[in-house]
């Protein structure tokens, strides 16, 4: 059975078939070829895969993702984040990288980040003299902190897969996040040195009190989703609700940049990626049953704990798959399919199931722009307007620095787990 499912899921890949083809179509073929289980069998358990409360939250904050971009709560964040930070030496870096951060905290979508900050920023920089590898490498990898900083459909994901507590992994996350912006603002900071960019005047006061009334009701969104998480006002898919309705009143009636008709094409566009995204869970979540069907995750856990005793050496292992599934499957669907392998090891290692789910989706943000079928990568194409081969020449920088801040959050525990510990517990 394993013979045939990596054989056919690399060879539907290396032809370039879409990712919930290539999940669903080796699972089937392996599932059928090598054991008698019925084929509706199969179709039972993709339909069981997307049976979870928590995953309805997931289509609420893409469309508040959309609503965000095309209702002009995107540039009010980019403006902001420009006057806080633009007037230092890495200026228009640092804007990015805090911009996106802030629109992550709103969004909890990498690619509708690329998207949103992207199509603003990209030709900022080039203007800025920092070159068109750096500016297309920042743009594509600093907005995969989305995945981190809550909301975060990937944690959603985690959640429903694990049963550990979303509101918990939020929290978790803003610890996680922010350290994986600081390792982005260092790098930035040190190539600025070497490089002769053009630097703003520094805002004054003034410049930095209009612009943040400007963007005050944008930021209510990720004050509404934390707070309300928070103070157990609602639950993260009540949270989606209410952050999209919030998205939508904004828009419409106090900056009166989103009509009916922007409405209706952001409705259309969330209906688009909800649907790739949730047929793709489908089809994780198949896998995910017919690799236990095979003994897989029974392997891979001798396998592993056979290495060491070390929690160090055990973590490297889980981290290194990883980052070799991230290369290939989007975060959401290896973390379906590897979730419920690593989870028991973890627990027999001590490793909270919390922070096992930080340094997964940490492993998911890297994954976003890693070459080859890293979905940033192919993204960033719209907002820069650069084929797909200049992009990737300038990620390589960007992912060892996010490696370097997933070594950090993978075994300081601390960064991650203090709110939760604080909050829950």
């Amino acid at each position: 059975m394993l013979v045939v499912l990596i054989v056919s899921l690399f060879s539907l890949l290396a032809i370039g078939a879409p990712i919930f083809i290539a999940l669903n179509g080796s699972s089937f073929l392996s599932l059928i070829i090598a054991t008698s289980i019925p084929p509706v069998a199969f179709v039972q358990r993709m339909f069981g895969g997307l049976d979870k409360f928590g995953l309805m939250a997931i289509p609420f904050f893409i469309f508040a993702a959309n609503i965000m971009n095309s209702g002009g709560m995107a540039k009010r964040i980019l403006n902001l984040a420009n006057k806080l930070v633009g007037g230092f030496r890495a200026g228009m870096a640092l804007t990015t990288i805090v911009s996106c951060m802030f629109f992550g905290a709103m969004s909890g979508s990498a690619p509708a980040t690329v998207v949103a900050i992207g199509s603003i920023i990209f030709p900022a920089l080039i203007k800025a003299n920092y070159g068109e590898s750096f500016s297309v490498g920042l743009v594509t990898s600093s907005s995969s902190v989305a995945l981190l900083i809550p909301p975060s459909v990937t944690m959603i994901v985690y959640g429903a897969a694990t049963g550990v507590s979303v509101g918990a992994l939020f929290m978790a996350g803003i610890g996680a996040g922010v350290i994986y912006g600081v390792f982005f603002m260092l790098y930035s900071i040190l190539f600025t040195r070497k490089t002769e960019v053009i630097v703003q005047k520094k805002s004054t006061l003034k410049q930095i009190f209009f612009s943040t009334k400007d963007a005050f009701w944008a930021l209510g969104v990720p004050v509404i989703i934390i707070g309300g998480i928070y103070g157990g006002i609602f639950t993260p898919t009540e949270a989606a609700a209410v952050s999209a309705a919030y998205a939508i009143i904004v828009s419409m009636f106090i900056y009166k940049e989103l009509d009916f008709k922007k409405l209706y094409e952001c409705g259309v566009e969330s209906a688009a990626t909800t649907a790739m995204v949730m047929i793709m869970i489908a089809g994780a979540s198949a896998l995910s049953w017919v690799l236990t069907i095979g003994g897989i995750p029974q392997y891979l856990d001798r396998a592993i704990l056979g290495l060491s005793e070390s929690r160090i050496i055990i973590l490297i292992a889980m981290n290194i798959i990883m980052l070799i599934a991230g290369m290939f499957v989007d975060g959401v669907a290896f973390i379906l399919i590897l979730a419920p392998i690593f989870l028991p090891i973890a627990l027999k290692i001590g490793i909270d199931p919390i922070h096992l789910g930080i340094i997964m989706v940490a492993n998911g943000a890297v994954g976003m722009f890693t070459p080859p079928f890293g979905l940033n990568l192919f993204v960033a194409s719209g907002p820069t307007g650069l084929p797909f081969s200049r992009i990737v020449k300038g990620i390589w920088p960007f992912i060892a620095i996010s490696i370097l801040s997933l070594i950090v959050i993978t075994y300081v525990p601390e960064i991650s787990m203090w709110l939760p510990n604080m909050l829950y517990k």
